[in-house]
């Protein structure tokens, strides 16, 4: 196989990917902290250190731990707290972004792996189940 077919391969879960470098564009998942609070997501956890309350994830989605008030703080900002890298295949109830690093660098061919946006098939964001009542 040649260097270039090598260099354009793509893994076989594209999805569930958390960075794309298959371009020179640079593409990372990123996750909103600030949304698994205002959720009360069932995977944030806390502990008090120092005088302080941490956040974090306990599926590692995110890997940093956040003191929670300034994230409250900056939540109540009109720019919010913001995002943080993704380390792992974010959730189905995650608010994610894919961030380019690099936009400049894109070329007339576009995006490598359109797949690196998407959910993959067994993990749908949502279900809807209708009941018909008599």
């Amino acid at each position: 196989m040649s260097e270039t077919a090598a260099s354009i391969e793509l893994p076989l879960r594209v999805q569930d990917e958390v960075e794309c470098r298959h371009c020179e564009v640079h593409c990372d998942k990123v996750v909103y902290p600030g949304a698994c609070i205002r959720m009360g997501c069932p995977f944030v956890y806390a502990y008090q250190a120092w005088g302080r309350t941490y956040v974090g994830c306990l599926q590692k989605v995110f890997d940093v731990e956040i003191d929670l008030e300034l994230l409250e703080q900056a939540e109540a900002k009109r720019g919010g707290f913001g995002a943080v890298r993704a380390r792992r295949a974010p959730l189905p109830m995650c608010e994610t972004e894919v961030v380019p690093c690099y936009p400049s660098r894109g070329d007339e061919l576009g995006c490598r792996n359109p797949e690196f946006y998407e959910l993959p098939r067994e993990r749908a964001g949502f279900r809807i189940f209708a009941r018909v009542a008599d």
